[in-house]
Parts: structure tokens; C-alpha cells; sequence
């Protein structure tokens, strides 16, 4: 794609640069043209009989492409040709040329003796005019054509990705989907025969979250059903269960100020992946100590959540690139987790997920912003 563009630049500037040569020449060629039309026409004013003026004549009639003006000495329009005849009925419009004319080019004089003399302006011809802007024309299609060529290129680009992600997610939904039924099963037996062990029901827990994950990862390839839901109720069930599945040196807090439902059209099980997945990020980055803060509010007919932590930030340069897939900073780790939330945030919510704040050291705020149209 980089070489298209430079290739557009070179090819509309070699172009730029010998259009111009070819206006200098034939600049050159309509001023001589013109020159030629004045002196037929002082030839014809001094004339004294038919036979002297036949030849000036047909120089001036044969001028059927530059446009002039005769003027007399005090710029008194006199005659012009190669204007628009309908137009020329309006006694402003060649006024209004002339002055035009004058800040292009300088006239032609015709000194008729005993200090009479005449003047003739012109403007470069239509075919001249048309040939400065041919480059910058040719430039802009060459440009369009690339820009034309550069999207079809991301949408093919964007097709595969989402194939691969439909792939991926109904593989690791059929790896996953086996071992939690028989997980599930063991579990029931185990609740059954020995009620005493107090473990069970954490463990059941976790057998829901990998059927639930499992049930995400099948539902990941197609557009989900989004449904009015709390999501302060969504914030707070994932902030719950990740109480319980990370360090005592990790504090959540969640701020909404006084209202207890904010409701939004959400798919409730993506969007609390989005808040696991953000929230298992920021403890990545406190390496197990410290505080992640979820401050939910609204605003106009969006629903913002701000999840804040106090990692080691994240550098300017990488605000983008922590979205893309493939992306991590981690020794093991794919690199999928933010790409996710980001899919889920926009191309199934139509919502916008970005680093709001960072600061090396201190910490950092991603964003999550939800239409409720």
C-alpha cells in the first residue's frame, strides 16, 4: 500500500512538472498569437483599400480559441471576441472580465500615432486553462483509486479476521464444552454423595463460569441480542466474582453516585468478558497489589464506564496497539483479551472502548461508552 502511494505521488509530480513545461511553451505561443492579432490590426485601421486588409482580416477571424479584449487608451472596451455571446449582452460582464484579465497579463499595445493608441488584453485560452488542472485532476484519480483499493483491501482484510475469529471461538467453544459437562457432572455427583465438603459450591461456581465462557466463546462469531439491562448490577456480579479469585492486596471499589440502575440495551454476558477482561489486565499490571476503581455514570444518551487502576500505565504510544490482536507485553499470553472487549464493546454494542488516561507509574483509565439508542 506504501508503494501505491509513493508510486501516486511520483506519477502525479513528474506529471505537475511537465504539464507546467507545456503551459510555459504554450503561454509563450498565445502571447505571439496575440501579438500577431494586434499588429493585423493596426494594419487594418491604416489600411487604404480592400485588397490591404484581406490578410490582417483573416488573422483576426482565425483567433477562435484565445480571448480578448481591445481597449482604448483610456481602457474604454472597444471590441472582444472568444467570450460567451450570451453573456456579453450584460454590459458588467466584460467589465468584469477586463479587470480579471488585467492581474493575469499585461496588455498589448497599439500606438495609432498622434498619441492615440489602443490595447489589447487576453486571458489564456479554454484548452490551457483546462490543461494547468489536468495533473491535479489526474492526481486526485490516482488517489482515489488507491483510497478505492485500500478499502476493498481492509474489508478483505477485516472478512478474514472475522472468519478467524468465528473459527477460533466454535473450536475453543468445542474444546471447552466436553470437559465442563463432565466437570458438571462430577460435581452434581459429588454434591450428592459428600453434602459436607464446603469446597463443592466454590467449585460449582467455577463450573457455571466455564459453561458461561464456553456459551460466550459459541456466541462470539455471530451478532448477539442485546436487551435493557442494569449495568451497575453487570459491574458489580464480575466485580464479585473476581473478589474471590484474586489477591487480598487487590481492593475494587464501584462508584455510581446515587443511582443503583442505569439501564442500556447490552448483551450481558459479553459485557461483563469485557470487565473480566479489562479488570484481569489492570491486576496484570499492579502485579497483584493495589486498586481498581469502576466509576459508571451518564451522560446525554451515553452510558460511560471508567475502570481505573494503579499499574505501571501504559506509554502513548501503545493506546492503540493494546487493542490490536496479537498484542501483549506479557511472557505468556496470546494477546487476545482487550481485542476482545474492543470487539464486543463496538462491533457488537456500537459502543467505543479507549485508554482515557495514563500515566507511567501511576496507573491508568480505559473507558467504555454505550448508545442507549
Amino acid at each position: 500500500m506504501l508503494f501505491l502511494f509513493l508510486f501516486a505521488i511520483l506519477a502525479g509530480t513528474s506529471s505537475l512538472v511537465y504539464t507546467r513545461y507545456l503551459v510555459g511553451i504554450l503561454k509563450q505561443e498565445e502571447r505571439k498569437k496575440v501579438e500577431l492579432w494586434a499588429e493585423a490590426t493596426l494594419l487594418i485601421i491604416s489600411a487604404d483599400s480592400v485588397e490591404n486588409i484581406s490578410f490582417p482580416s483573416s488573422i483576426i477571424e482565425n483567433n477562435n480559441t484565445v480571448p480578448v479584449i481591445l481597449t482604448d487608451g483610456n481602457d474604454r472596451i472597444i471590441a472582444a471576441k472568444n467570450f460567451d455571446e450570451i453573456r456579453m449582452s450584460d454590459p458588467g460582464y466584460l467589465e468584469t472580465a477586463l479587470s480579471k484579465i488585467k492581474k493575469r497579463n499585461s496588455p498589448i499595445e497599439i500606438d495609432l500615432g498622434n498619441n492615440y493608441i489602443n490595447r489589447i488584453y487576453y486571458k489564456d485560452s479554454i484548452i490551457l486553462t483546462q490543461l494547468v488542472y489536468y495533473p491535479y485532476v489526474q492526481l486526485g484519480i490516482i488517489l482515489l483509486f488507491i483510497m478505492v483499493a485500500y478499502l476493498a483491501l481492509r474489508a478483505s482484510r477485516r472478512a478474514a479476521d472475522n472468519q478467524l475469529w468465528v473459527s477460533m471461538s466454535k473450536e475453543t467453544a468445542h474444546q471447552l464444552g466436553t470437559p465442563t459437562s463432565s466437570l458438571a457432572g462430577w460435581v452434581e455427583i459429588l454434591n450428592q454423595k459428600y453434602p459436607e465438603i464446603s469446597l463443592s459450591r466454590e467449585i460449582s461456581l467455577d463450573v457455571e463460569r466455564l459453561e458461561k465462557i464456553t456459551n460466550r466463546f459459541s456466541g462470539i462469531g455471530s451478532k448477539p441480542v442485546l436487551k435493557e439491562d442494569n449495568i451497575i448490577a453487570i459491574v458489580s456480579r464480575t466485580v464479585d466474582y473476581l473478589k474471590t479469585r484474586t489477591s487480598s492486596k487487590v481492593h475494587f471499589s464501584i462508584e455510581a453516585g446515587k443511582s443503583d440502575r442505569i439501564m442500556v440495551p447490552v448483551n450481558a454476558s459479553l459485557f461483563e468478558w469485557v470487565i473480566e477482561n479489562i479488570s484481569k489486565n489492570a491486576i496484570d499490571a499492579m502485579e497483584g497489589d493495589g486498586e481498581i476503581s469502576y466509576r459508571i455514570f451518564e451522560s446525554g444518551r451515553n452510558v460511560i464506564t471508567d475502570i481505573s487502576d494503579t499499574g505501571r500505565g501504559i506509554p502513548g504510544k501503545a493506546f492503540r496497539k493494546i487493542f490490536n490482536p496479537g498484542y501483549t507485553t506479557k511472557i505468556r499470553g496470546w494477546g487476545l483479551g482487550l481485542s476482545l472487549a474492543k470487539r464486543i464493546v463496538e462491533e457488537f454494542h456500537g459502543g467505543r472502548i479507549y485508554v482515557k488516561s495514563s500515566e507511567p507509574g501511576k496507573g491508568s483509565c480505559i473507558r467504555i461508552v454505550l448508545n442507549r439508542d
